[in-house]
């Protein structure tokens, strides 16, 4: 499959996927019983999850569509939490209705946004093959006003959506145009395709390739197979052959295993792929599954930037998926200074009224691109539980996470 024909199949399945998102939240905006409440609410979980992988198979790599792909995933997740509400026959609250109604005019604005991309690429004014090679300044001087505006609206949009279910502490941050993890040399089509039939589960002989995407922050050779009546999703980076990222959704059955359970899975998993020192952070159960965030540790320091997602199948312990994009950006051996302030000198920062449970070094990135080694402190306060973090070197209060304990694991705010 040529590179244009494989963006438009993509392209063409993300409209359809979000149409389908913006149709379910309309549905579950008026829903008024639990139980259909978690028939739509789980339809729009799919949903999202798929636009999401069909949204990063294109080549348009903008700030605004970057924050498309955020409202994606957070949709995905704020609808599955729902949902297993639902399930256990609690009605919506009107605050919740409420957020659903918010989701859904984000999603018909990014609806219009692509409806208007749609109508530019049948009408030959946009280029796949063209945009691919020249980038997005390319994309600026082949589309209309009307739809840069667009663009521009999604993305001031969805700068005012601030998420309804995190993904796990800092990982807005973990971007890095140096891709210091990202290791090895470039590899060919073939190369990546022996290396995604090695995840193809019991179906080696029928990974299809969908072509080669590089405008996006890792180059990867895209393939999916056909698992029974679902489709896996492999991206597997063209320089070195990292898996960059595997999904693959499918009905789970009953629980064979615990939380616990899956999360030493995953990290033996990791162990397997050459992942070695990776720690288990925050985890949320997802219908049946268990998605685990994994950062590395060095020499008992926990390295946040360095996060590896794994999503475990709570039935048999499959490993449905995995995301590796902060490790492969961020990944390198630290040089930690050993010149800090004691533990106790890092408490006297703290204020009086947390009750400490647990504390250690963290090195943790920011906003600008930059990592700082902490003091990292759970502890509580008026009921609520709290991350602070000091900084080891000069004892300044460099961030504060609220903890929020959900029925189906662990958050931070």
């Amino acid at each position: 499959m040529t590179s244009s024909n494989a963006y438009n199949s993509s392209f063409y399945e993300l409209v359809k996927c979000m149409e389908d998102v913006e149709t379910y939240l309309a549905k579950a905006s008026i829903t008024s019983t639990p139980e259909h409440s978690a028939k739509t609410l789980s339809n729009i979980w799919n949903k999202a999850n798929l636009a999401s992988v069909y949204l990063a198979n294109i080549p348009i790599k903008t700030e605004g569509l970057s924050n498309a792909a955020k409202f994606l995933n957070q949709a995905s997740d704020y609808s599955y939490s729902l949902s297993m509400k639902a399930i256990e026959g609690k009605e919506l609250t009107d605050e919740e209705l409420k957020n659903i109604e918010n989701l859904h005019s984000y999603a018909v604005n990014l609806r219009d946004t692509l409806d208007q991309l749609e109508t530019e690429i049948n009408e030959g004014t946009l280029g796949w093959d063209e945009l691919d090679n020249k980038g997005n300044k390319a994309f600026a001087q082949q589309v209309s006003s009307d739809l840069t505006e667009s663009f521009g609206n999604i993305e001031s949009t969805f700068d005012d959506y601030t998420g309804l279910i995190y993904d796990g502490a800092f990982s807005e941050h973990m971007v890095s145009f140096e891709r210091k993890g990202l290791t090895g040399e470039d590899i060919d089509e073939a190369k990546a395709m022996e290396i995604a039939k090695t995840f193809a589960s019991d179906n080696p002989d029928g990974v299809v390739s969908k072509g080669l995407s590089e405008n996006g922050n890792i180059p990867v050779y895209n393939f999916e197979v056909q698992i029974g009546e679902n489709k896996k999703y492999i991206a597997i980076s063209k320089k070195g052959g990292h898996l960059v990222y595997m999904n693959y959704y499918r009905e789970i059955g009953e629980n064979g295993k615990s939380p616990e359970e899956a999360v030493q899975i995953g990290k033996d998993f990791l162990n397997d792929k050459g992942y070695a020192n990776m720690k288990e952070t925050y985890y949320m159960e997802q219908g049946g599954n268990v998605v685990v965030n994994y950062a590395y540790s060095q020499d008992g320091v926990t390295v946040y930037s360095d996060l590896i997602k794994v999503k475990i199948a709570l039935d048999n312990g499959e490993i449905l998926g995995m995301e590796s994009a902060g490790y492969l950006n961020c990944h390198e051996e630290r040089q930690i200074s050993k010149n800090l302030i004691s533990k106790e000198e890092a408490k006297e920062k703290l204020n009086s009224h947390l009750e400490i449970s647990s504390e250690k070094l963290a090195i943790i990135p920011t906003e600008y691109n930059t990592e700082i080694l902490c003091w990292e402190f759970t502890g509580k306060s008026a009921d609520r539980d709290f991350l602070v973090y000091i900084n080891a070197e000069n004892g300044k209060e460099e961030d504060i996470l609220m903890i929020v304990n959900t029925p189906n694991g662990t958050l931070t705010t």
